[in-house]
């Protein structure tokens, strides 16, 4: 009889460490899905930003077509990427050409000066402010997955309960260099 109660003490023990294993992992994969969602969100109103951004700025500076096809470019590859080395990419080309737009426009002293300009600017420092927020908030959520799944005993369970590690939304260095390098623009 002692022999049965130990036994059914083992299971039950198993069964609500795999029942808080499965909750704790489901909770940090919805903050992890929740965040990339906040990551998505932003791009996109970037995204929608930016043409207003070309617009406003073409009209001072329709010879540097070169900056608006860059910028047209990212703005198509942030709104088709899946994933976050995709959007990582993506973004990565959308800096780059919006720190073309803002050395045309530094070239320029009356487009500095336009209000809608200097709104659209304003809106978009914003926006770049909840991105890296919103980066800074998934990849802390993905951090406390994959630590939650590789740890053991998870690590054992985790794969049999379906969760998978999620990569993190990241710079590879061979963009890293591109990223960080100051614009260099020739009049």
């Amino acid at each position: 009889m002692i022999a049965l109660w130990i036994v059914l003490g083992i299971i039950a023990v198993i069964a609500i460490f795999l029942w808080t294993t499965y909750n704790s992992l489901v909770t940090l994969k919805l903050r992890v899905d929740e965040a990339w969602s906040d990551i998505t969100v932003q791009l996109k109103r970037r995204a929608d930003l930016i043409p207003n951004l070309v617009n406003t700025v073409k009209g001072y500076a329709a010879h540097e077509s070169g900056v608006f096809e860059r910028v047209t470019e990212a703005r198509s590859a942030i709104l088709g990427a899946d994933t976050p080395k995709q959007a990582a990419k993506a973004d990565n080309m959308m800096e780059e050409a919006l720190k073309s737009i803002f050395a045309v426009a530094e070239a320029y002293p009356d487009l500095k000066a336009s209000q809608n300009f200097s709104e659209l600017q304003a809106e978009l420092v914003d926006t770049e402010d909840k991105i890296q927020a919103s980066r800074r908030f998934y990849n802390g959520g993905v951090r406390d997955l994959n630590t939650k799944i590789q740890l053991f005993p998870n690590n054992v369970f985790a794969g049999m309960l379906g969760f998978k590690e999620r990569e993190f939304y990241d710079v590879d260095e061979a963009e890293r260099a591109t990223v960080e390098k100051p614009v260099d623009v020739k009049f």
